[in-house]
Parts: structure tokens; sequence; C-alpha cells
């Protein structure tokens, strides 16, 4: 595989499945000379992203660095999971621009996000808020997340038994990852509680993604399912259900009963590290809601 593809394979995939990693703070745009002035130690956290925006490298640590330990050299000789977050970017963006060579401008991204895995949710213009990465270069970045995530969401051969609530969220998790506004999926089962196809039915706004039961089993009758799943994503990564979320769910359940297509589970996917419980997701059912 040549590198730039190799290493845009490995940032989306870090950046959709592993943990938040540090970024790799070694850039020289990112902390204050020794001997600064000490005035930049009091600077406010906007006044030093604007400095680290405006801020152009006296050396070019490209050149700077040995030919051997360059990023492209480095995936050569010792693969595509020997490289940091911050070579791997440099691999992506292929080159700087005048005064802000690549490894420099990776490093100054890396330092903007705060971690590879929060650039699954920028969008174009967060990367182009950044001098040296252009519309083409936003566009790349923006597509290989797209990409991966995809990818992950897609099932090799057979598709998947939802049966649990764990399993469910692992299901939905490459797909909501990184999403800053709610969803509304339905997971239409057949009779082994297999997937037969995964249905959007809304995009609301970062709080709100209200379905209403009519929609939910017009799908579930259109694909001649046997019971259904209902999920949503939470943006925010709490997964605590809101008071619209448990009377919908009594709709949900009421119109299930009518139309006589079970109604599994409704799964709300959050993000473990901002759950209490450190789970990610919350079960109507295991709440005994359904």
């Amino acid at each position: 595989m040549p590198a730039p593809l190799s290493a845009a394979w490995a940032v989306a995939w870090r950046a959709l499945t592993g943990p938040a990693r540090e970024a790799h703070l070694d850039n020289r745009a990112s902390t204050p000379e020794r001997g600064a002035h000490p005035r930049l130690m009091h600077m406010n956290q906007g006044t030093l992203d604007l400095k680290l925006r405006d801020y152009a490298p006296s050396e070019n640590r490209l050149r700077a660095t040995a030919c051997n330990e360059r990023p492209q050299q480095r995936l050569e000789n010792f693969g595509v999971s020997a490289l940091s977050d911050t070579e791997l970017l440099a691999i992506l963006l292929r080159s700087g621009t005048r005064g802000h060579d690549v490894l420099t401008l990776a490093s100054r991204l890396m330092v903007e996000a705060g971690s590879i895995a929060r650039l699954a949710s920028w969008h174009l213009t967060d990367f182009q808020r950044l001098k040296g990465i252009g519309r083409i270069k936003a566009q790349q970045l923006v597509a290989i997340m797209e990409i991966a995530r995809r990818a992950m969401s897609t099932s090799n051969g057979e598709q998947p038994i939802l049966n649990r609530a764990e399993l469910i969220a692992s299901y939905l998790n490459p797909v909501a990852v990184g999403l800053d506004i709610e969803k509304f999926w339905v997971l239409c089962l057949n009779r082994k509680n297999r997937l037969i196809k995964r249905v959007e039915v809304t995009s609301g706004t970062a709080t709100a993604a209200l379905a209403h039961p009519r929609e939910v089993f017009r799908v579930a009758i259109r694909e001649s399912s046997s019971a259904i799943v209902c999920a949503h994503n939470h943006p925010s990564g709490d997964c605590a259900p809101s008071s619209a979320d448990v009377q919908l769910t009594r709709l949900l359940r009421e119109a299930a009963r009518t139309v006589e297509i079970d109604l599994l589970d409704h799964v709300i996917v959050g993000r473990a590290s901002a759950d209490p419980l450190g789970k990610g997701w919350y079960s109507f059912r295991e709440s005994g809601l359904i």
C-alpha cells in the first residue's frame, strides 16, 4: 500500500477507534522557547491560540530531521503503526507552506485539535482555519475520516445479530462518533434478530432528533421486519435520556403493540468518558421502560 494511503487509513482508524491520545507537543510553535519573555506565560488561551496560528518558525523541522528519521522513511522501515499521530498527519498533508514545513503544520494541527480522536468531528471550516491547510487538503482530511467511518460500519459477510444493548451500541459507535447533531436510526431485524437494514429516519439539531412512530414503523413494514431496534446519539456524550426520549419510547412501545412488530430496544449512544456508569450507552429495555 502506498505510504499516503497507509497513513490515511491509520489516521482515520486511530481517530475513530482508539482512546484520545495526547498530542505530540514537541513542536516549537506550541512551547515557549527557554528565555522567552515572561509576559508570554501569562497570556490567556485565546491570545495563545492566535499566536500559534500566526507563528512562523525560523527553522524548517523537516530539513533539520535526518533522512532516515523522516515520516515516510520511518513508515517504510518500521511500518505504519510505529509512527506518531503527528507523523501520520504529516504524510497525509504531504507538503507545508512557506514558513511552515509539513512537520510543523502537522504538529500545529494536533495542538489545535487536542487529540487525533477529536479530528473525527472536524468540518471543512475547522481544518481551513489553520494557515497552510487550504480547501483541497481540508477536503482530503474530511473524506478520510468519512471513509473510515463507513468502512467500520459496513459488515464483512453476514449481518450482525443485535439482540443486546452492548451489541447495538458497538455496531453504532463507528456511525455516531464525531457527530455534532442528533440522528435517529431504525435497525430492521429478521426473526433471528439479525440486521436486515439500518435506516436513518431523522437528523436533528445539536440537542434533538425527534422521530414520529409513524415514520419508524413505516420503515419497519417496508423492510418486512420481524422486530426493530430504535437508536439515537447524544452529541454531548452523556447518554442519560431526556424527558422527550422517555415520552417517545412510550409512544414507540404502544405503536409496536398495535402493528405487532417487536420493539426490541431503544438505545442511546454516547461516550464512555461522559457516562457516569462508564458504558457509553443507555438501554430503555434494561431500564425496564420497554
